[in-house]
């Protein structure tokens, strides 16, 4: 398949490997794309895999409504079903990365008759997070939420001098150059930055995410500048089933930057011996 169509949305979706082997779906996050797994899909279809990774609302061009609640966390949830659906499959392998990891424990605690696995990449379980926002140093590594509340200063102030603020933050976190340019590439195009901060600004309907029952591996950087440890150490008490937590020597950007240790962990979870 090349995409998928919901509620009058196309969504572009990169499909690769065995076709019948089992399905595992990539989830992007902020502000990257698909291409935030090109180093990690060749490991995973070695194995046997087919691999799916979106281009999600709002990243994609032929998927971007116009308003603040089309981002709303149960319309992203959805996408992620129809997903699946349009497969064929009854269940997959799930792996989210930041915003990714977001809408991938909301399935997975939804819908876990649809995941098999969940694989989360730098985010901490939603709960674990508010909870850590009045209890630790999460409300300061989060400050730049509330900046991108704030109507059209952010598309402005990142989108300067044809998207170089928002490389250069990218740089001052971690992400290589070439890869900070590639991304602020993508937001350049009209429309691009404002529906992925929409993503945002839709937060305050996104309502709980509550605890998840299947098969959890859960990697982080150390050196990650947007989750305090009080976040990352809470999100154990969130998952009922089998959990493992992978602490990696990197920061914010695993699937670019430890792309093995990301295929390792789906394919230890999709039950694939090396």
């Amino acid at each position: 398949m090349d995409g998928f169509s919901r509620d009058g949305l196309r969504f572009a979706t990169s499909d690769s490997g065995d076709p019948d082997g089992d399905v595992v779906v990539c989830l992007h996050g902020f502000p990257q794309g698909p291409e935030a797994y090109d180093a990690v899909v060749p490991r995973l279809t070695a194995g046997g895999l087919r691999v799916l990774v979106p281009e999600q609302r709002g990243y994609c061009p032929t998927a971007r409504p116009p308003r603040r609640g089309d981002y709303a966390l149960a319309e992203l949830i959805a996408d992620v079903v129809a997903l699946v659906d349009a497969a064929g499959a009854g269940r997959v392998h799930l792996v989210g990365h930041d915003w990714g990891g977001v809408v991938a424990w909301a399935v997975a605690a939804r819908h876990p008759t649809r995941v098999a696995s969940l694989t989360v990449l730098s985010q901490a379980h939603p709960a674990a997070f508010r909870a850590a926002v009045t209890t630790s140093s999460q409300a300061l590594r989060s400050t730049y939420v509330a900046f991108f509340q704030l109507p059209g200063v952010p598309e402005r102030v990142l989108l300067a001098g044809g998207g170089a603020v928002l490389a250069r933050s990218l740089r001052r976190t971690g992400l290589p150059a070439d890869l900070a340019a590639g991304y602020a590439r993508r937001h350049a195009q009209p429309g691009s930055l404002r529906a992925a901060l929409n993503w945002y600004r839709a937060l305050p309907r996104a309502g709980a995410v509550g605890p998840v029952e299947v098969p959890v591996t859960y990697l982080h950087g150390l050196a990650d500048p947007f989750y305090s440890r009080a976040a990352v150490a809470g999100t154990a008490a969130q998952v009922r089933g089998p959990y493992r937590e992978v602490a990696l020597p990197t920061g914010h950007w695993i699937p670019e930057l430890a792309p093995g240790a990301v295929a390792d962990a789906v394919l230890a979870a999709a039950g694939v011996r090396g």
